[in-house]
């Protein structure tokens, strides 16, 4: 399981005419990527060290403040890109991303998770939706997390 992590100071998922999510302030644009051997044990350590990272700067200027320190805000949208194979042509290959009867309860999963800390700070994307993510990243700042 994969987190591209972004710290962000506003972020927004629209599908269709639809805004689903959206925050203005600090927070997090988290983008999901879910292999087929992944498990509610991996998700568990991920959304853990998700909510534990501490990249939002303190009085010093030192990243040292957590999602939680700073009452940030996250949107989590699965992206099964994120385990594309670029290696040999092209075309990327999607075979070592999670079928999405794998994936799509792996992600519900992972937003219960978060939500449980988050409550209403948590916004998500639609699964398997065509979506448009805005974000006005704050560093820029990413990082990737795997479990």
């Amino acid at each position: 399981m994969r987190f591209l992590v972004q710290r962000v100071k506003e972020a927004s998922v629209t599908v269709g005419e639809e805004r689903i999510s959206a925050f203005e302030g600090p927070g997090y644009l988290v983008l999901c990527g879910i292999a087929p051997d992944d498990t509610q044990a991996k998700a568990e350590k991920l959304c853990a060290k998700l909510l534990k990272l501490r990249i939002f700067e303190d009085e010093k200027g030192a990243m040292n403040r957590s999602i939680i320190d700073v009452a940030g805000s996250v949107i989590i949208v699965s992206q099964f890109t994120l385990y594309a194979d670029t290696n040999s042509g092209n075309r990327p290959g999607f075979s070592t991303a999670a079928r999405p009867e794998i994936a799509e309860p792996l992600y519900d999963f992972c937003c219960e998770t978060l939500r449980k800390t988050l409550g209403e700070r948590l916004g998500t994307g639609r699964f398997g939706a065509d979506m448009a993510v805005r974000l006005l990243n704050d560093g820029p700042c990413t990082f990737l997390l795997e479990a």
